[in-house]
């Protein structure tokens, strides 16, 4: 900007200030007429100056740790290779879709009639191979081969780039206005698609660290905050009282659904309890708990009847929700914040049926994100003048670097994102401190 002649700059300056006025008078009247005007001057303006020191702070990176996952991982995807070499009996291309898909189909025959693209190939996407997983134990190497290689390329080999010349830190950018429920989005790079669902993925965490040995990181992660949402938006009394009760909410569901008692609940039925009750919060069909739990239809529709049983208000949320969704094509979060559903009244099932998921979630996920923009307007308040700096938001946690005398912030920051919207259920902020975001997490 310095090397941009005056006169130049004086236009573009001005110009710049002129149209964002324009801008404004243009929205304001619409804000109001949505009746978006609290969400807005409540929770996203307050929320800009919260990103923008975010995004100064930054976080402190260990490159070392990563550059020994990359070796790993290398390892690890040559063992992948040899060991699918071997199953398919010669070498070929695993990352080619039209060589992989001849070896799975043409010359190991696991499906009589597999699907093709509009190409003519075999389609070898995620969807289709997990649906093959017991099949052949070729399958299952190959998604590992898969999920190896794209954490290497993706995260481990790419992050160390990120790193700013001057801060030595990564700096990531949020926006605001990319997802449609209302989340924080993260870019270049984006923290928030770090794979934490496996070994491999956790360990990328390892190379965060706090800023110098004066701090540690903290991270403050909400328990289980759809679904106690889902508890206050469709007033369930059981499912309400089971978080006031302070049980295990997977547990509780396992002993009403199958009728045992809460210390006779088996590991797998409580498996299956939480794949339910996450599920229910995106409109899971019997067809997808089936697909999800590998049981047959007709067990997956009892489960679903009976954990709609057990939970009758839950049942009665879901239909009222994509009721008023059809009537008005929107819905609302807790803090007034409208969801446009486009789709819900289309004449093609499987597009309504996708908007109709869409319809129950949106609530759910937008007061999520609502509920923790809160607590980050208040945290940031509260920590002005502090050493601890709040450093990253990812999904329903937060990372700080907190300094060695601060310890006593743990409480307060946790007592903020607790507090930041009352529910008829109490929430829970778990909270942990170590070397690196791994240990804090």
């Amino acid at each position: 900007m310095t090397n941009v002649p005056l006169e130049k700059l004086c236009d573009y300056a001005c110009e710049d200030a002129d149209l964002t006025l324009q801008l404004k008078e243009h929205f304001e009247p619409k804000l109001k007429e949505a009746k978006q005007s609290a969400p807005f001057e409540q929770i996203e303006c307050p929320l800009i100056p919260v990103l923008i020191e975010m995004e100064a702070n930054g976080i402190a990176f260990d490159t070392e740790i990563l550059s020994e996952i990359s070796t790993k991982l290398a390892i690890q995807i040559d063992t992948y290779k040899k060991q699918i070499h071997e199953l398919a009996g010669h070498e070929f291309n695993i990352n080619s879709p039209k060589q992989l898909g001849e070896v799975l189909f043409d010359e190991m025959f696991l499906v009589e009639n597999p699907k093709k693209t509009k190409t003519g190939q075999y389609q070898t996407n995620e969807e289709v191979l997990h649906k093959l997983v017991d099949d052949h134990k070729i399958i299952q190497i190959i998604l590992d081969y898969r999920s190896a290689t794209k954490l290497k390329s993706t995260y481990v080999d790419a992050l160390p780039k990120e790193i700013s010349a001057n801060t030595k830190r990564i700096h990531t950018t949020f926006s605001q206005a990319v997802t449609t429920t209302g989340r924080l989005a993260s870019s270049n790079p984006n923290i928030q698609n770090i794979p934490i669902r496996t070994e491999q993925g956790e360990e990328i965490r390892r190379a965060f660290i706090p800023r110098s040995g004066n701090f540690t990181l903290l991270a403050a992660d909400y328990s289980q905050i759809e679904l106690r949402i889902m508890a206050h938006l469709s007033g369930d009394e059981g499912m309400k009282q089971a978080f006031i009760d302070g049980e295990d909410i997977h547990t509780a569901t396992a002993a009403r659904v199958f009728g045992v008692a809460l210390n006779e609940v088996t590991k797998e039925q409580r498996r299956r309890s939480k794949m339910v009750n996450f599920g229910i919060i995106y409109g899971i069909s019997a067809f997808g708990l089936s697909q999800r739990l590998r049981i047959p239809k007709k067990e997956a529709t009892e489960i679903i009847e009976n954990y709609f049983a057990q939970y009758p208000a839950v049942k009665t949320f879901m239909d009222n929700t994509i009721a008023t969704a059809r009537d008005k094509g929107t819905v609302e979060t807790i803090s007034g914040r409208i969801r446009h559903i486009r789709d819900i009244n289309s004449s093609n099932q499987t597009v309504r049926s996708a908007a109709e998921r869409y319809a129950i979630n949106a609530p759910i996920q937008g007061s999520a994100a609502d509920l923790i923009k809160i607590a980050m307007i208040r945290i940031e308040k509260m920590l002005r003048g502090k050493k601890t700096k709040l450093l990253l938001q990812v999904h329903d946690e937060l990372v700080f670097d907190l300094h060695t005398d601060e310890q006593h912030l743990i409480t307060e920051i946790q007592k903020q994102m607790e507090d930041a919207i009352p529910l008829d259920v109490p929430l829970t902020v778990e909270c942990g401190t170590g070397e690196n975001w791994l240990q804090a997490h």
